[in-house]
């Protein structure tokens, strides 16, 4: 069986086993202690395996990191409330409906889950940046509840066709600072879909030069998920103080 190996278990063999093995508690154990040391707070997610996972699969089980991961999302929760403690799907659902995000129904080569983001789809009247980085939040506290997912990591397109000055009006230093705080962003050029193509075969829309799904069909089925979750959502969203 995998678990009856001799000799120290690496991280990447730790990160393909299930929740329930008996190899993965210590690393979780260390973790909980850790957390409980520093005194952080317990909301809105509670100490569970499963949450500790997250942070332990993320880095391939390296205590030190997945320490530093944990610490950071709950600073990074803390600094920002104004884009964390409301996950509320309906403050953003005509942005959804807009056809703004979506996520590819299947995985790059990878093992990546795949996102879509469309500017032309974000009406910068209506919506601001705060509002467009919540969208973005609100899905990545629904992915990584997925193994795969903390595996595996998370790539992003972000379409910029359709940019204009009303849309940078809203990135200001402030926001920009918090955006790249989670996010790594690598630019395309003008010939975007063969690029696309050769990073993501087989999984793209229509649109990107796909072959099976259009864009609004993956964007329609991403934004029922959402609101299938509402419930979860509004249980790890906090009051502003």
């Amino acid at each position: 069986m995998a678990e009856m190996r001799s000799g120290p278990v690496a991280g990447p063999q730790l990160n393909a086993l299930p929740d329930h093995s008996p190899l993965v508690q210590p690393g979780l154990a260390e973790l909980r202690r850790r957390v409980e040391e520093a005194g952080v707070p317990q909301t809105p997610h509670p100490l569970t395996d499963a949450f500790l996972l997250r942070f332990l699969r993320a880095r391939d089980f390296d205590l030190d990191l997945a320490w530093r991961l944990l610490k950071n999302y709950y600073k990074w929760r803390a600094e920002c409330p104004e884009l964390s403690a409301d996950l509320h799907p309906r403050s953003i659902i005509g942005l959804l409906k807009a056809g703004y995000h979506g996520v590819l129904r299947s995985r790059d080569p990878t093992g990546s889950r795949v996102l879509i983001y469309r500017i032309a789809s974000w009406d910068p009247k209506v919506f601001t940046a705060y509002d467009v980085f919540r969208v973005s939040l609100i899905t990545s506290e629904l992915i990584v509840q997925e193994v795969e997912t903390q595996r595996n990591g998370v790539k992003a397109i972000f379409d910029l066709e359709g940019w204009q000055i009303s849309h940078a009006f809203q990135i200001t230093p402030s926001v920009a600072k918090k955006i790249a705080a989670v996010l790594t962003i690598h630019l395309h050029g003008n010939n975007y879909k063969s690029s696309l193509l050769q990073h993501f075969p087989d999984v793209l829309p229509l649109e990107y030069g796909g072959d099976e799904f259009s864009l609004e069909d993956i964007c329609q089925e991403w934004t029922n998920f959402i609101m299938k979750s509402e419930d979860y959502l509004s249980s790890i969203s906090e009051a502003i103080q």
